[in-house]
Parts: structure tokens; C-alpha cells; sequence
């Protein structure tokens, strides 16, 4: 037998941790590979050699694991490309030096842009042993040809929890008064969409729409005439027609050409102010709180999560299986289930899944039955949190061991 290694990249979430944990229980269950290495940060880490082993893990350990947000192994922003041969030729020389056979990555568009590289390198040299199987996560749930991505349902859980607590307290004054609320989405809206779960949302400003600064003022002013009260949730990403982003900073910077982006909310808050719609407006930044708030948790998302590293180590047992991703497909049927499928790594890399514009109400005024009742059940249940001292606890990470 040979040895595995799992790798995690890209921005974290709550439940990421969870798919290494069901990597190395499915390789504990059927010990296909003799080492389960982790590599500590992504492929920078495993370029340098860096590795923890998660082979004998305990249970304990194991279930804690679950339930630790952020990335345990640590991430990276490092791009693999596909004409720098020196970071092809390394990193299948670690491989060979530690006799891994099969490397899974965990992340997002450009983690799976990663795998089809590689798999596309050792292909192109004629490598037959050694393989790549993506495992997909991210808070932003833009990935194609997945129903969800593990991440989302949890950050969906959190965004509406916090948006129903903040409504409650808004509304204990008699004044005048608007909230905002701002979310992650560079390029899509399902986070900011998802805080609709609250029925609190009174506008909600996506992506996928171009931004007009008029009929926004419009429907702002509508609710304060109304009720004298204003809540508007806002992805960071969204945008004019002409495409600049309504967000007061932006840059590129991120390692991956993306704009990092912060300050949407504010410059609504300013564009309200300004115009004279209302008095008084606050803004709250869920920022790195919504993709690693570990105590609202969905259940859905946690399992979902386990069951597909341990769906993708099986798969991996198959000595021609790479350059896929492992993906979860809804059930057609009155129940919600889903099954776990392998598609091609190169079909995901580098696309973006966008919230369905015929999901959007008009006017920013929320979305609709159909996107409530795809959203609905991935925020079922919350798993038993272990806790110790009274706080939440965690695996310490193994990038700091």
C-alpha cells in the first residue's frame, strides 16, 4: 500500500474539518493507504514538506475535529501555475519521496482548478501513480454542478439566526431607524439571499442585480413610511451596471486576481444619510464571524460534510479515480436526501454558480417561495457541540503542533 495525503485551501468554514475527519475515518474503517498525512498549508505547505499525521487519530479527537471551524491543517492563498514547471516537478517529487499515491484538496473554485492541473501534468507525462480528488467547500456555495457546497448551510444558518436577533433589537425603540447588514459574496448572493430565512429582510441587495442607487432610496423610504423601520441585508460584491462595486474600498490582492472587498454596507449607510431617507443607520459587518461560527452549526452541513471525505476515500480506491471532484446532488423527492457523485475536476475550476435571477423579487424586496424552499432544509437540526470549560471545544491546530 502507499500513502494519502489531505490538503485544505482557499478561505475556511465550520464544517471543513469535518471532510478530513471523514478522510481519515473511512481510511480507519478500510485502511486503503498505510498514512493519512495531512499537509499543513495547502500546496505551499506540502511544496515544503510540511506534514502532520492523522492516520491513528482517536474517535475523540475525530468527533472534536467535526466541530473545530477554520482550517486545522491551515490554508493557503498560493497559486498553482500551470506554466511555473518547477512547482509541478517539486511537488510530484514529494509525492514520490513519501510514496503518495493519492492527494485530496479541499476548497473551492481554485482548489479544484488545482486538481485538474495536476491531473492534467501527470497525465500529459504519462504518471499512472498518482492521483488528485477534489473535495469542495465554501461559504459562498458558487460552486457548478453541485447542488450546495458543504459550508454554505451553516453560514446560511448563522447569517439568518443573526439577522432574526439584530430585527428583535432594532425594533425595541420607537425612533426611526435602518439596519444593515452585510455579508460575504464577491461574485453570487446566496449568503446575503439566505439571511431571507429570517422573514425579517426588508431589501436585500445581490450581486446578480445591477445596483440602482435611485429605486433603492425609493424602497428605503417606502419602509420608514410604513413602519418607521428599515432592514437591509447587502452582499459585499454587489455592483453598478457598469460593474464597480458600490463597496467604499476595494483591491487585488488576494493571490488569485479576486478583489477583496469590505464596505458595502457602509457606503448604503452613506448614500441613506446623505439623501436625507433617515436619521439614524447601522451597520454590522458579519466579516470572518459567518464561515467559522462554530455553535450554529447546521446539522445537515456537518454531516453532508463527513459523509463526502469518506465518500471520497472510497472512491479513491479505485487506482484510475482523479482528476474528479466529489459532489452532492438533491434527491428528487418529497424528502430531502441527497447522493454523493464525481465529476470533473476542470468543469468546476474557475466558474461561478450565481443566485438564480428568477429567485430575486423585484425592487430588492427579498426572494422567492421556490429559493426559500431550496434554502430551508439545509439549515435543519444542530449537531451536539462538545464543550469544554464552557466554551466550544477544538482540535488544536496542526499547523501550530
Amino acid at each position: 500500500m502507499a500513502n494519502c495525503i489531505v490538503a485544505q485551501s482557499g478561505g475556511p468554514t465550520s464544517v471543513i474539518n469535518a471532510t478530513i475527519a471523514g478522510i481519515v475515518k473511512a481510511n480507519q474503517m478500510n485502511p486503503y493507504y498505510d498514512h493519512v498525512y495531512g499537509g499543513l498549508n495547502g500546496i505551499e505547505g506540502i511544496l515544503k514538506e510540511r506534514f502532520y499525521d492523522l492516520t491513528n487519530m482517536s474517535d475523540e479527537e475525530n468527533n472534536v475535529l467535526r466541530q473545530t471551524p477554520s482550517s486545522a491543517l491551515g490554508s493557503c492563498r498560493y497559486k498553482l501555475k500551470r506554466d511555473n514547471v518547477a512547482d509541478f516537478e517539486k511537488l510530484f517529487a514529494v509525492m514520490e519521496k513519501y510514496d503518495v499515491e493519492t492527494l485530496f484538496y479541499t476548497g473551492g473554485n481554485d482548489s479544484m482548478d488545482t486538481v485538474a492541473a495536476l491531473s492534467e501534468y501527470a497525465r500529459e507525462h504519462g504518471i499512472t501513480n498518482r492521483r488528485f480528488v477534489g473535495c469542495p467547500k465554501t461559504v459562498d456555495n458558487d460552486l457548478q454542478h453541485i447542488d450546495h457546497c458543504p459550508g454554505f448551510a451553516s453560514a446560511a444558518k448563522f447569517i439568518s439566526t443573526v439577522a432574526l436577533n439584530t430585527w428583535l433589537d432594532v425594533n425595541v425603540y420607537t425612533r426611526q431607524e435602518v439596519f444593515i447588514l452585510e455579508t460575504m459574496g464577491r461574485d453570487a448572493g446566496w449568503l446575503a439571499s439566505s439571511a431571507c430565512l429570517s422573514g425579517v429582510v426588508d431589501l436585500v441587495i445581490l450581486p446578480e442585480e445591477a445596483f440602482d442607487k435611485e429605486l433603492f432610496l425609493q424602497e428605503v423610504k417606502k419602509s420608514i413610511d410604513e413602519k418607521n423601520k428599515c432592514y437591509i441585508v447587502v452582499s459585499e460584491g454587489a455592483k453598478y451596471a457598469d460593474g464597480t462595486y458600490i463597496a467604499a474600498g476595494e483591491a487585488k490582492n488576494d493571490g488569485f486576481g479576486h478583489a477583496v472587498l469590505g464596505g458595502a454596507g457602509n457606503a448604503l449607510k452613506n448614500m441613506i444619510l446623505d439623501s436625507g431617507v433617515a436619521q439614524r443607520c447601522k451597520v454590522q459587518d458579519l466579516s470572518t464571524a459567518q464561515r467559522c461560527y462554530v455553535t450554529t452549526q447546521s446539522k445537515v452541513d456537518v454531516e453532508e460534510s463527513f459523509q463526502l471525505g469518506m465518500s471520497a476515500h472510497m472512491r479513491s480506491t479505485d487506482g484510475k479515480f482523479t482528476g474528479k471532484m466529489v459532489a452532492l446532488v438533491r434527491k428528487d423527492q418529497p424528502q430531502y436526501d441527497v447522493d454523493f457523485v464525481a465529476i470533473d475536476a476542470d468543469k468546476v475550476a474557475n466558474y461561478v454558480k450565481s443566485f438564480p435571477k428568477e429567485w430575486i423579487l423585484p425592487n430588492y424586496r427579498g426572494i422567492s417561495e421556490e429559493a426559500l424552499a431550496y434554502l430551508r432544509p439545509l439549515v435543519v437540526g444542530s449537531p451536539v457541540i462538545i464543550y469544554k470549560d464552557g466554551l466550544p471545544a477544538y482540535v488544536k491546530p496542526y499547523y501550530m503542533r
